[in-house]
């Protein structure tokens, strides 16, 4: 515990845990691990059961709160919060091109890596709740990929569970890596045309800007190569609730007259720059396909392989493959892709380059073990409620309502009111909603 800060309404407290790289060897190698706890000020001093907040990702540390805003207003009124940054994410132990060199060879860093999955982050928990509740078990709300680290936790460590609330995260129990993606490029595409109805000038921009990547190299402020590939990949926005409004927005004045001829505005780049920088988040890209491995095998690029099978996405226009796109040349649909991870981003991106013999390494890897326990969660008498995006451009929702019937006892809450981003967006409400599922009140 090193700091104690006030905001309005709130207390923040940091906490640092040592924690093992390997928790099958504990005596070896430990990182630390941070976590911001916040109570409500009103609350400081009552003895309040735990929440632990579980970010999306993989990747992403936890939101840095600015007063009592969306999901977590709600959650403050029953509970301590504790807001965890995932090992290798934020200020735990990050996992970025400047430190991972500190690792050794790439084989190393790939071996470092392996570490970081769902089922680590779960045994981290159960260290961290030992030490915080006096080994009384604790809430745990899981956003998307933090949804499946608490299926993990379900599955591996139910004890340390009271209750379990997920907002768009259950992932697919058998699902592997090529059947998430055989189900995503359709909802890309479905998310792409949708977005034309509500733009129709939207897919003559987009073609008109991949037209000139496949002709012109524009380099954005932050080194980022943008070829067509990678300006597919601003289909990502679709996911959200106020995605396709900022796509919209940002295809409409994308140009610049120079003294060139028409290049791509400075506000253009900047805008797309922040949108797909892997800066803050370079174990998005590493690990992304990991998340679905338990199967031994190695991912393979696999979404990048099942593209194939899904030519209306195909790239033209540069021999490397790093870009192109339907449209570029003319033909076809222009389509947007979403949450895919691709080899030549290991090119285009400055802050995957360094590590590109890692996440080569990563995506050979074999021996991935089980995430989830079908057994264990058939049996399951945890308290869990889930909201179910309807068409949920990252996780597929069959998947999800399968894994849904395959817990005892989990009650849905299937909605086309939000996407992806409901806890963000309009956290109160959907937390809410998913407290009253979880204690029988609905």
């Amino acid at each position: 515990m090193t700091g104690r800060h006030r905001q309005p309404g709130l207390v923040l407290t940091d906490h640092h845990f040592d924690v093992p790289l390997d928790h099958d060897a504990p005596s070896g190698e430990h990182i630390r691990i941070y976590a911001r706890e916040v109570v409500a000020a009103s609350r400081e001093h009552d003895d309040l059961p735990w929440l632990v907040y579980l970010q999306g990702g993989p990747g992403f540390p936890a939101g840095r709160p600015v007063g009592r805003e969306n999901w977590l207003d709600r959650a403050l009124e029953d509970y301590r919060v504790l807001l965890l940054d995932q090992r290798g994410t934020g200020r735990s132990t990050p996992a970025t091109r400047q430190t991972l060199p500190l690792r050794g060879t790439p084989a190393q860093q790939a071996d470092y890596l392996a570490h970081f999955r769902a089922d680590s982050i779960v045994r981290d928990c159960e260290l961290i709740r030992r030490q915080l509740t006096g080994g009384r078990p604790w809430t745990v709300l899981g956003q998307s990929f933090g949804g499946f680290c608490a299926v993990t936790y379900l599955s591996h460590a139910p004890e340390g569970l009271a209750e379990v609330l997920i907002t768009g995260g259950l992932p697919g129990l058998d699902a592997d890596a090529d059947a998430v993606y055989r189900a995503a490029y359709p909802r890309m595409e479905r998310k792409t045309l949708a977005h034309y109805d509500r733009y129709p000038g939207d897919e003559a921009a987009a073609r008109r800007i991949a037209a000139h990547l496949a002709e012109h190299e524009e380099v954005l402020a932050d080194g980022t190569l943008l070829t067509v590939g990678a300006f597919q990949q601003l289909g990502i926005l679709l996911g959200t609730g106020d995605g396709s409004h900022r796509l919209h927005y940002l295809l409409e004045d994308a140009f610049a007259d120079t003294a060139d001829g028409p290049r791509l505005s400075d506000a253009f780049g900047e805008a797309v720059a922040a949108i797909l920088s892997r800066a803050h988040c370079p174990l998005y890209a590493l690990l992304h396909e990991t998340i679905y491995a338990q199967d031994g095998q190695a991912t393979h690029w696999s979404a990048e392989r099942v593209r194939a099978e899904y030519p209306q996405f195909d790239r033209h226009g540069e021999a490397d493959g790093a870009g192109g796109g339907a449209g570029g040349d003319g033909g076809g649909r222009f389509l947007f892709t979403g949450e895919t991870v691709h080899p030549w981003m290991l090119r285009t991106h400055p802050a995957l380059r360094p590590l590109r013999r890692t996440a080569e390494l990563l995506a050979e890897r074999k021996g991935w073990t089980p995430l989830y326990d079908p057994e264990r969660l058939a049996r399951n008498t945890v308290p869990v409620a889930a909201a179910v995006y309807h068409d949920d451009l990252y996780v597929d929702t069959e998947h999800s309502l399968r894994t849904a019937r395959a817990i005892r006892g989990l009650r849905t809450w299937v909605t086309d009111e939000y996407e992806h981003d409901g806890v963000r967006a309009s956290g109160r409400v959907v937390l809410d909603r998913l407290l009253r599922l979880v204690r029988d009140e609905v």
